[in-house]
């Protein structure tokens, strides 16, 4: 049960962290700014 409980939970994060990186993707003002941005997150070990 508590392994059922910790997956989910990590499911549940995973989520909440993609969408808070695509959330910040998409207030890039041009292609020059998303790409900065993009280049960023991979830098400091985020995949996309």
């Amino acid at each position: 049960m508590l392994a059922y409980l910790l997956e989910k939970f990590s499911i549940w994060f995973e989520a909440a962290e993609r969408r808070r990186r695509e959330e910040y993707l998409a207030q890039s003002s041009d292609i020059v700014q998303l790409e900065q941005r993009i280049r960023s997150l991979e830098t400091n070990g985020y995949t996309l």
